[in-house]
């Protein structure tokens, strides 16, 4: 029995995401007619609606439709305003790659909103993590702002704690610890994390423009290890060669001829991480579709910018966040199949696409799922405060940057005053037809048909029992 429940629900839920793939339900015609059939479904029910309530409750029809089978009404006179409040204690975890600005950022947030905060730095950025927990006191409220440093078990002790938001920056696996950890006090949580960020190269005309903001943008921020940074470049197939030699022309130009020496890229944070992208190169037949780079300085913790082409679309260099300086490039016969590609795989944090196509570029807005999309650039939504940053899916959930890092920290509490000489007797009960038919017409907000009732049942010309 409960594996053929099992079974349908999964029927059910796969049923749901085929339909919302054909992208009808994000018609504007579409959700209005849906919305249109729901209120019909009320006033064409009403009856049965009221029944089944006083089955199960026992509801009297009269307040089964005051307050069931309509919006809810708001009684004049009355005022609503929302009144932003912090939520509390915060706290924030930032990360190993750029771990003040992630660090310093949501603080800006939380402060601006009223909160407190603790601050636990990235244990992988050790002189940047003890930088913050000294100097932060001598400029920040010390009894406000306060920094915890440590490794995996003080964040286990952390998390023991109830605190009233988290905001984390990380990888998926860490923030399913954080999330369950928020989970047992119903903390909300803002998750910023990452995925395999895609960038469409539809060979446009200034395409060398194009391709230097793709070489600066993956190995000149962090070489790639930034969750914003380009993870796979998806080309038609007879535009590869070409853009192959413009991405290494490039890269000479920005790191000079010999990589491996310049001081203009980053090293990887630690050994981990180092053996861990030296792993995704070892399977043959990703090794064999290098065609650029590939050179690594154990010692020094240093890739070099590496280029494959179509390497397997099943290997772990395609499946999982690369969070490195490793490029591959993949073919596809028309740029149109990006869509496809890209939503075959879980929602990226961002898409870039270099086009001056608008029917594309319409296309790839309504038709994929991201935290951004950009156009013709790389990594400048991160620094736009007008715009939120944050994921979708896999790629995380909630935003910040300006005003919605003050909401973020925020909670709209909604006010209504209201006044003592005023009152809808209809709103009470003993029920009757009369106050029945008061609340049709006040939910209908028909105030001529309302004061028509009124004034009849006070004339004695129109009776309700």
């Amino acid at each position: 029995m409960n594996n053929n429940i099992g079974v349908e629900v999964e029927e059910t839920v796969r049923d749901l995401r085929q339909y919302f793939k054909t992208g009808k339900t994000r018609s504007v015609t579409w959700r209005k007619n849906q919305l249109k059939a729901l209120l019909n479904l009320i006033h064409e029910n009403e009856d049965a609606i009221s029944k089944a309530l006083y089955q199960d409750l026992g509801k009297h029809p009269v307040e089964a439709y005051r307050d069931e089978s309509n919006i809810p009404l708001v009684f004049f006179p009355a005022k609503g305003e929302l009144l932003p409040e912090p939520l509390g204690v915060v706290l924030i975890f930032s990360s190993w790659n750029f771990p003040i600005m992630m660090a310093l950022d949501p603080i800006i947030g939380a402060i601006s909103a009223g909160n407190v905060v603790v601050i636990k730095p990235s244990e992988q950025a050790p002189a940047c993590s003890s930088f913050l927990a000294n100097i932060l006191p001598h400029y920040l409220d010390p009894n406000a702002i306060k920094v915890i440093e440590g490794g995996g078990d003080v964040c286990e002790q952390v998390l023991l704690q109830k605190w009233d938001k988290i905001f984390f920056t990380g990888s998926p696996r860490v923030a399913s610890i954080v999330m369950s950890s928020a989970a047992r006090n119903l903390t909300p949580v803002t998750l910023e994390l990452g995925g395999k960020c895609p960038a469409i190269f539809d060979y446009p005309s200034d395409f060398k423009m194009a391709v230097k903001r793709i070489v600066g943008a993956k190995w000149g921020v962090c070489s790639g290890q930034a969750c914003i940074a380009i993870d796979y470049l998806l080309v038609e197939e007879k535009y590869s060669s070409e853009l192959i030699e413009l991405l290494k022309k490039f890269m000479r130009k920005f790191y000079g001829d010999n990589m491996m020496e310049s001081k203009a890229l980053s090293r990887i944070i630690n050994k981990h991480h180092f053996e861990r992208l030296c792993n995704l190169l070892k399977d043959p037949l990703v090794a064999a579709s290098i065609v650029h780079g590939g050179s690594v300085d154990e010692t020094n913790l240093f890739i070099e910018p590496t280029i494959l082409l179509d390497p397997p679309l099943d290997a772990e260099i395609m499946t999982e966040e690369i969070f490195g300086p490793l490029l591959p490039v993949i073919t596809v016969n028309k740029i149109q199949e990006s869509i496809e590609f890209i939503n075959s795989r879980p929602k990226p944090l961002a898409i870039y696409a270099f086009t001056k196509d608008a029917t594309f570029k319409k296309k790839i807005v309504s038709e994929t799922s991201s935290g951004s999309v950009t156009f013709n650039d790389t990594l400048v939504q991160f620094l736009c405060d007008t715009l939120p940053f944050g994921g979708v899916g896999q790629s995380g959930f909630g935003r910040y940057h300006g005003k919605y890092s003050f909401d973020t920290f925020s909670h709209e509490k909604a006010v209504l005053h209201r006044h003592l000489c005023l009152e809808i007797e209809p709103r009470y009960p003993p029920w009757s037809k009369f106050k029945l038919e008061f609340l049709r017409l006040a939910y209908r907000l028909n105030y001529f048909g309302l004061v028509l009732h009124m004034v009849l049942h006070m004339l004695g010309l129109k009776r309700h029992n």
